[in-house]
């Protein structure tokens, strides 16, 4: 999705290229072409050059005079050179590596045609033609090697460029942003005023980085405005499978699936449309109190919110084909997201916070779906225990990141992997609380009777068998005795 394949908008790029004084490290003009091995090698240099400079695209374009840029038309066309019996496109792509998005584009301007050939920005490795790498030393094409400066530079770049500083939609008009991104949600969730024109909503969408000027005058929209408030994002090419997948099986098992759909609003303006998905999905409890029937979720909502809001954020959106997903059975709920954690699964309630996608993650926290403190994990076992569930189960499967959240089980028919995991968690958020375990707090986690302390005691005694708990003071009375996590004993 493109807005530069209108005549229009090439038209304006093509006009504002012209306006450099020179030829640059990420334009290059020529009149005719038909050295189709250069044509590869300015994809590399060219691509490699645009992400030295910060550029998002550079541009190859046939038709204008090097000298004084002026426009003479071209007879170079694109769609009918061959490489032997192969288009030369085809030709290209498959002596590129890695394979980039570039595109030929045609006008006829001012009476003459042009072609402009759009090379996007290097990403995560140099560019290469025909297993070379090249640069531009100013209006020179070279083979990267020979400047190790430069390729030392370019990976720096590419290790610290995060995904949401990326562009999802270049050139896109005024009219395009306004109807692609919930610019209203924008101002509504951070409680902001809405601007009184156009204009002064486009300007604050650009400062916050949601989107960008570009070459042409238009708008380059970042991933970070297209994943957090796009209208709908399906309709926007790649990031389409990143819509958050719900799914609702028959029972415990996914042989029967019931219903299915995809939330495909922006995480930030649909958030609270998709809890409420999820929330319509799960089972209920009915309970007896005071002779007063009435039914309680299955699940804990604060702790869901957690769970999903972590799945969206803290994803690794390189990861292509696959996106963050919801299962929903009889006994269970199941949230996946691609990439492996940031941290070990059993330090998350006490390790610092971390996130792959820091502009996110504090978009986010800002307005108010998630809290970038690191305390996420602590509401999630808080929960657990209060609603007296078992453990949330965290897995890594095949670089993803799976959190299960188990319906309430009596404690007599946990598992042994269970009943530790429940007493380690418990551990955990009782230390970072600056508390210990004690056979009286095992007792509140698991809902034990208070004349059952040998029960609690078969539990603790359980857990540092496993290794995951340590005696605090080992010398203490049995009545006295506390308890820590095993990373806590130093």
């Amino acid at each position: 999705m493109n807005a530069l394949q209108s005549p229009e908008n090439l038209e304006n790029l093509v006009r504002e290229l012209c306006k450099l004084p020179r030829e640059t490290e990420w334009v290059e003009f020529k009149v005719n072409e038909d050295r189709f091995h250069q044509i590869g090698e300015y994809i590399s240099a060219l691509a490699n050059s645009a992400a030295l400079l910060g550029k998002d695209y550079s541009y190859l374009i046939w038709g204008v005079s090097d000298k004084d840029h002026a426009v003479v038309g071209t007879n170079f066309d694109p769609d009918s050179a061959r490489v032997g019996n192969e288009e030369l496109e085809n030709w290209l792509l498959r002596l590129l590596d890695p394979r980039i998005n570039f595109r030929f584009l045609q006008a006829s301007f001012k009476g003459v045609s042009v072609v402009v050939l759009e090379i996007p920005r290097a990403l995560r490795q140099p560019v290469r033609f025909e297993g070379q790498e090249y640069v531009r030393v100013g209006s020179y094409k070279k083979k990267l090697k020979g400047f190790p400066e430069k390729e030392r530079a370019l990976w720096r770049i590419f290790e610290q460029t995060p995904f949401e500083n990326r562009i999802a939609l270049e050139q896109a008009s005024d009219e395009e942003v306004i109807r692609l991104l919930d610019y209203p949600s924008y101002f509504e969730l951070l409680d902001r005023p809405l601007p009184e024109n156009r204009h002064g909503i486009l300007n604050a969408l650009a400062d916050e980085g949601l989107i960008r000027r570009d070459n042409a005058g238009g708008w380059n929209v970042t991933n970070l405005g297209l994943v957090l408030f796009a209208r709908n994002i399906e309709d926007l090419g790649g990031l389409h499978r990143k819509a958050l997948r719900i799914i609702q099986y028959d029972q415990d098992s996914r042989i029967v699936t019931l219903k299915e759909r995809m939330e495909t609003k922006g995480y930030a303006s649909g958030f609270e449309g998709l809890i409420r998905s999820i929330n319509d999905l799960l089972p209920s409890n009915e309970v007896i109190g005071e002779a007063i029937r009435k039914t309680v979720p299955m699940f804990p909502e604060p702790a869901l919110r957690e769970i999903v809001a972590n799945a969206l954020i803290h994803q690794d959106f390189f990861i292509t084909g696959t996106g963050p997903m919801v299962e929903i059975f009889s006994d269970r709920i199941e949230v996946t997201s691609p990439g492996a954690p940031l941290v070990d699964i059993y330090r998350l309630i006490d390790s610092p916070p971390r996130s792959r996608n820091e502009s996110l993650a504090s978009l986010m926290r800002r307005i108010g779906i998630c809290e970038e403190r690191g305390s996420g994990w602590d509401k999630i076992i808080f929960q657990s225990e209060l609603y007296q569930l078992p453990a949330p189960l965290v897995e890594v499967v095949e670089n993803n990141t799976r959190v299960v959240m188990f319906a309430s089980r009596p404690l007599l028919t946990m598992h042994r992997t269970e009943r530790v995991r429940a007493t380690y968690f418990h551990a955990c958020l009782q230390y970072v609380n600056r508390k210990y375990v004690t056979n009286s707090s095992v007792r509140g986690r698991f809902g034990i009777a208070a004349h059952n302390r040998s029960q609690a005691s078969r539990l603790i005694s359980e857990a540092i068998d496993e290794g995951v708990i340590v005696p605090h003071n080992p010398d203490a009375p049995p009545k006295m005795k506390r308890y820590s996590p095993w990373w806590a004993k130093g």
